[in-house]
């Protein structure tokens, strides 16, 4: 590389925008993915080693699949290429292999070929890389936002390891920021920048856990927002909603009535108000807010407030936001009244959810269990012998498909988690569990027939 090309390198890493300038450079400065790079977790470990296989990154935009594959390509003696499945044909992947057979032949030098996008590959151009991944000649890396059970061939999927990335926390993208605000370096740390927290809190809602989408608008925010006369650079509520072209949900100065709206609307859905629902809803559709995050909370109370009360109830949730993601606004409005007015109409119940966190709590701070035998799987090689299955009685043999059993631990014999209300369809739940023998007043825990 000559003077002028490193110079011209140089420039182009200053006029990078923001997210590019402060990609991580090692897997210690890689923020959230813990489950996958963590200390001590398999890819980690591979990438330190410099022993890695063949893998396909699979996660939404920005969540550090380009990321991971450029921190790889500085800790590996490998020679690292890179392609852009978009852009690139079969030309472009027969040179690359027949470079990589030059390359070991000569230097014993193995090649990681990073294909982005590696969903845009057809069926030709992901032969054409099949053989050459078997026998070990080029360890590929695929990034892919797209699901690789469905859009990479199932012969180049079983010869490589997917680890699917998770969109960032908020606590993660909240990090990200404010390291970019005080690295010097590369980050936005030669200024002097305020941001209001509930400005960095609707950023990053609205990120909607896209480390780089965030960046983008925290760096336009910061650049477009001239500074105070101390010199200071004031992000406020409303630079943020501009920077992130999302309206902020304001209903007074502070923000903080955005979740006392909130909790209202899902207080007047538990308590059967359908006016008082669809009061709060229209405040926080005029204030506009998300309809997802409005419908994303009616999955959650049809669950958690009406429950088997109404069955139905979680299927019109669903199908709400399902539908609300189709429409849109403003019609999506229509949709999001019909099913605030049918959870809030609907017989209530929070059984299930009261049920399965009695459950959680015996699994956390019970001892440790096994599986009763008779309720083992006795299908595999050598599991008769073992006696498992053996004693076991298959309900569909007994008249009203039903026989008595012990279906928990026996140290849990006799214990109730699930008690149904006695209003709606959970009535009808109630007394068959009654007629069985499955419903006591009492479980043997003393637990009393109400929460």
């Amino acid at each position: 590389m000559d003077l002028f090309s490193l110079q011209a390198e140089e420039s182009q890493k200053g006029m990078a925008p923001l997210a590019a300038r402060m990609r991580p450079r090692t897997l210690d400065e890689l923020i959230g993915q813990e489950e996958i790079v963590g200390p001590g977790k398999l890819l980690r470990r591979a990438i330190e080693a410099d022993q890695l296989s063949s893998i396909i990154l699979y996660g939404p935009p920005g969540t550090g699949k380009t990321t991971i594959a450029k921190i790889i390509a500085g800790h590996t003696k490998s020679y690292f290429h890179t392609l852009n499945a978009v852009t690139a044909g079969v030309a472009d992947i027969r040179q690359v292999v027949e470079e990589a057979k030059n390359r070991l032949a000569m230097y014993n030098q193995r090649t990681v070929l990073f294909v982005d996008e590696i969903h845009r590959f057809n069926k030709s151009q992901q032969d054409a890389l099949l053989p050459h991944v078997e026998d070990g000649l080029i360890i590929l890396i695929g990034a892919t936002t797209e699901n690789p059970f469905f859009e990479v061939n199932a012969a180049l999927l079983s010869r490589s390891q997917v680890f699917p990335l998770s969109l960032l926390s908020e606590d993660d993208l909240k990090r990200v920021v404010r390291k970019a605000l005080a690295d010097s370096d590369r980050g936005l740390g030669h200024f002097s920048v305020k941001m209001d927290e509930h400005a960095l809190d609707h950023l990053v809602r609205y990120a909607d856990g896209d480390a780089r989408r965030l960046l983008n608008a925290v760096e336009l925010a910061v650049l477009s927002t001239p500074p105070d006369e101390d010199g200071t650079i004031h992000i406020s509520l409303d630079v943020a909603a501009e920077s992130i072209q999302r309206r902020a949900v304001r209903y007074d100065k502070s923000g903080d009535q955005h979740y006392d709206t909130i909790s209202a609307f899902i207080k007047s859905i538990r308590g059967s108000d359908p006016d008082a629902a669809l009061f709060w809803l229209a405040r926080m559709i005029d204030a506009g807010e998300d309809p997802r995050f409005i419908a994303r909370r009616l999955v959650i109370s049809a669950s958690e407030d009406v429950g088997n009360a109404d069955p139905q109830a979680l299927q019109v949730a669903v199908a709400a936001f399902q539908a609300v993601e189709l429409i849109g606004m403003p019609e999506g409005r229509i949709i999001l009244a019909q099913a605030v007015t049918y959870l809030a109409s609907a017989p209530k119940s929070n059984a299930s959810y009261m049920g399965i966190n009695k459950a959680l709590s015996e699994i956390r701070n019970g001892g440790s269990v096994e599986v009763p035998l008779h309720l083992r799987d006795a299908h595999y090689k050598g599991a008769a012998q073992l006696g498992h299955g053996k004693g076991y009685l298959y309900p569909h043999d007994y008249p009203g498909n039903f026989v008595e059993q012990n279906y928990l631990p026996e140290s849990l014999r006799g214990r109730q988690f699930y008690r149904p209300a006695s209003n709606g369809y959970e009535k009808k739940i109630r007394d068959y569990l009654e007629t069985i023998g499955k419903l006591n007043p009492e479980d043997k825990y003393g637990n009393p027939d109400s929460y």
